[in-house]
């Protein structure tokens, strides 16, 4: 199978993608097809990856922290998909539930939380929708009211990854009046009482990655755990999903990788009329333009990261990216199925299983309906 060319900017950028892809190959890839009919979560692999210094890349290294450029980390998620994708996206989402603290939470906040987060040993879930605002973020209803050194907090976050399984959880909630200005952080601990996870949603695919309802019932949360001040929330709240925009880009190039990788074996080995599949024209131009649009939107995330990383804005372009790589991962992902004929419709290849991995990312971090609003208005806005 043909290696993928990557342009890394350091030796320790080329071994972290290595050792990345050694996981992916030897620990998650084989085990995956298993644990996803169990709809087992892999609680294991992300201590794992954990010790292996994988969760917190993008961060400080005063905090636990890789302290590597998002290019880098990227890559990094783009390996873990290709192998699995609920480890690669499960690695994108304790990123983004990190980001708040990381970005807004004062010296004493980081200093008491951020290592244990970033090193791996508490994994987060991060906690915005609800049941009746899911795109319409601003709408939530969940409400924090102080009362002396604590809020409580009364309501339900919906669509929850990590939900049931996560040791921290990323609120945004409501402290004030409608609309965006209302909104405040609060970061909560898994075991607050009243911080009850429902059971995980019976999803198409990604089972693995368990998606769960939190209801928050007199969920009384310390008012030390309030990240910036009230009211920062939906600030804070779309700050991360920038950020977290490109993880499922780098999750929708792993897949659509994997979907092309799938396809070629088996346009390589398939013969029909006395000679390989893959020597028909029309078959080896459809894997043709399969690779041409994963190269394409690797492009566009790495070009995005570089962006971030040298502090530009970068906001329009995330979602861009989203939706590109997203919408191509379908694409590809459906071509591989039709590679297999019949047996891209069974469960005894992964061609299948990667057609229905795809199909979420192009919802999740915000539909991809959203991200044309998103580009929509960064073209036409005064």
């Amino acid at each position: 199978m043909p290696t993928v060319v990557r342009s890394l900017p350091s030796d320790e950028a080329e071994g972290l993608l290595g050792l990345a892809r050694d996981l992916a190959e030897g620990e998650l890839a084989p085990r995956a097809e298993e644990m996803e009919a169990r709809a087992e979560f892999p609680r294991e692999v992300f201590r794992t990856l954990g010790k292996a210094g994988l969760l917190g890349l993008p961060y400080e290294e005063e905090y636990g922290g890789g302290a590597q450029p998002y290019e880098v980390y990227l890559q990094v998620i783009e390996e873990l998909a290709h192998g699995w994708l609920a480890v690669g996206l499960g690695v994108s989402v304790h990123t983004l539930s990190c980001f708040p603290l990381s970005a807004f939470g004062t010296a004493e906040q980081k200093q008491r939380w951020l290592p244990d987060m970033v090193g791996g040993e508490l994994l987060g879930a991060y906690c915005l929708s609800e049941s009746e605002s899911g795109s319409d973020a601003a709408a939530l209803t969940t409400r924090a009211v102080r009362d002396g050194d604590d809020y409580v907090v009364d309501g339900a976050k919906a669509w929850v990854t990590h939900g049931g399984h996560a040791d921290f959880y990323n609120l945004m909630v409501r402290t004030g009046a409608p609309g965006a200005k209302g909104i405040s952080c609060l970061l909560a601990e898994a075991d607050t009482a009243g911080l009850t996870p429902q059971p995980p949603e019976r999803k198409m695919g990604m089972r693995s990655s368990h998606t769960a309802t939190i209801r928050l019932d007199g969920a009384r949360i310390p008012a030390d755990r309030l990240l910036a001040d009230e009211g920062q929330g939906f600030r804070i709240a779309m700050s991360a999903l920038d950020g977290g925009r490109l993880g499922i880009s780098a999750c929708a190039v792993g897949v659509a990788q994997a979907a092309l990788d799938t396809a070629v074996a088996y346009a390589k080995e398939r013969k029909q009329f006395g000679q390989r599949i893959a020597d028909f024209q029309g078959l080896s131009f459809l894997l043709a333009d399969m690779a041409t649009q994963v190269e394409a939107a690797r492009a566009l995330y790495l070009s995005v990261a570089r962006l971030r990383d040298s502090g530009k804005p970068f906001g329009p372009q995330a979602a861009m990216s989203k939706l590109f790589c997203t919408d191509m991962a379908m694409r590809v992902a459906t071509d591989a199925v039709q590679v297999l004929g019949g047996y891209g419709y069974v469960e005894d290849f992964p061609a299948e299983r990667y057609l229905r991995e795809a199909k979420i990312l192009q919802i999740v971090e915000g539909t991809n309906q959203v991200q044309r609003v998103v580009i929509g208005r960064s073209l036409t806005s005064p």
